[in-house]
Order: structure tokens, then sequence, then C-alpha cells
């Protein structure tokens, strides 16, 4: 099986119009025989999306059209590549019932799905982490330091596998250091390997999958998947499942770094 875990979609209000079948395309002429589409899921009606365009999520009016043209494409490309159905969920510390309501009505349509963390709560604000070098800068002077941020990171992933979000939670978890977007734009080295590994060993424990995603490898600021090397090995070693995810958000970016991983490895 050779599949790309991790796909967003014309759907997605920050990414690219390129349709569906450019991306179906693209993995079936790469011989990818598994394509998983996981558009960031809509965020939670009493939230309020941090960024400045608030377009972290679907609007919820294309979710069902979104659904449909999947379950179509299913069917048109069935002898060809299997597509399966998914959503990038985001976790967000205290709208777990919120979440796990979202997932009890749409839940079924999903057959492959990421739970992720993208937003960070600090006293009653929420900040999205991996949006740009000078928001997570002045995020961190709020928190105390670069390393306070990393542990509350790392602290709401932990929460995010505990989670109850229902039958439907998603059972692979996101791009687990994430944290590291910007790692060469604040050029504090901080030592998170230990956190690192609680994180994983929690997924192995509670039977979860990782999101081993190699979009870090392309942000000027990181220049590394997510996790890191080390850390896929890691995995392998405690034998958490491990599915390939590009997170593209362009037909470009499909597949990217496939080969680096696994030449890797």
């Amino acid at each position: 099986m050779k599949c790309d875990g991790h796909v967003h979609s014309p759907y997605c209000p920050h990414g690219t119009s390129d349709s569906f079948k450019q991306y179906i395309e693209k993995a079936i002429s790469h011989n990818f025989t598994d394509i998983t589409f996981t558009e960031h899921a809509p965020l939670p009606l009493n939230f309020v999306d941090p960024t400045p365009q608030q377009d972290s999520g679907m609007n919820p009016e294309f979710l069902m059209p979104y659904f449909e043209d999947l379950q179509r494409l299913q069917k048109e490309y069935a002898q060809d590549i299997r597509i399966h159905i998914g959503l990038e969920v985001d976790y967000i510390q205290g709208f777990e019932e919120e979440t796990r309501q979202f997932l009890n009505t749409y839940g079924h349509f999903l057959n492959d799905s990421i739970l992720s963390v993208h937003f960070l709560q600090w006293q009653n604000t929420f900040e999205c982490i991996d949006f740009s070098p000078e928001s997570f800068m002045a995020f961190s002077k709020k928190v105390g330091s670069i390393e306070q941020v990393y542990n509350l990171y790392y602290d709401t992933v932990l929460q995010s596998i505990k989670a109850d979000l229902g039958q439907y939670k998603p059972k692979r978890i996101g791009h687990p250091s994430l944290i590291h977007k910007f790692q060469l734009a604040h050029m504090v080295k901080i030592d998170d390997s230990a956190r690192i590994r609680e994180v994983l060993d929690l997924m192995k424990e509670e039977s979860y999958e990782l999101d081993l995603n190699s979009a870090g490898l392309s942000k000027t600021y990181c220049q590394e998947p997510y996790p890191p090397f080390s850390f896929i090995d890691y995995s392998k070693s405690i034998g958490l499942p491990i599915v390939f995810g590009s997170d593209a958000h362009s037909v470009a970016d499909l597949h990217q770094h496939y080969n680096v991983i696994f030449q890797n490895k």
C-alpha cells in the first residue's frame, strides 16, 4: 500500500482551488494506492478563530457538498485508487462537547480522519500556533517563554489523545511536533525529546496512528518533518502505526518529500 493520508482540497478556505480530480490523477500517476482527503473541519460555532482572516476551518455550509463530491469520486475512481473521506478535526481545549456533537452528527460519513492541535489556550484567549513567526513570538511573550509554549503544546496534544470525543473520534494524531514550525525563526534551542516520546508513547498505548507529516520540510523556519527523523525511527521501534501525510494544500505539494522521508528510513 502506498498512501498519502493527509490531503486538503478545494474546500480549504486558506488553500487553493485545485480540483479533487487534479489531486487524484496525480496520486494515480505516482502509483499511490490510497489517498485520504482530510479537509479542515468547521470550527465550533461558539469558538472565535484567532487568525486574521478567520479561515482556519471549512464553512459549515460546504460540509455536505464536500462529502457528496468525494462519495461520487470514490465510485468514479474505484478501479484506480482507494479514496478515503476524512476531516482534519481540531482539538480545542474546552470545546470537547461541541466537537463530540459535531462528530456524532457527521462521523458516519468518515472512514479516515486526523485529530490535530493548532490552537493553544492561555488564560482566556486562544492562539493559532502555526500562523506566523510574529504571532508565535508574541504569544510566547504572553506565556512567558518559548519553552513554556512548547510544554503547553505537548500538554494539549496529550489532552487531545485522552479526550472523550465519542465513537467517531479520529484515530490518527496530526503533526505532533508542529510546534517546531518556527524553530529557525526564534532560534531558541529547546530539548523537547522527552515530551515528543511521551506523546508517541501515549499514542501507542491508546492505539492511535501517527500522521508522519512531511510539510515541515518545506517550511522556511522548520526544515524537518513532523516529527523529526529520529522520532520516526522511535515510532517504528515501539510499533506505532505510521501513515505518511503530505498535508498538501495544493496539487504541487501532493506527496511532497515522500522519497526523502522513506530514503532516510
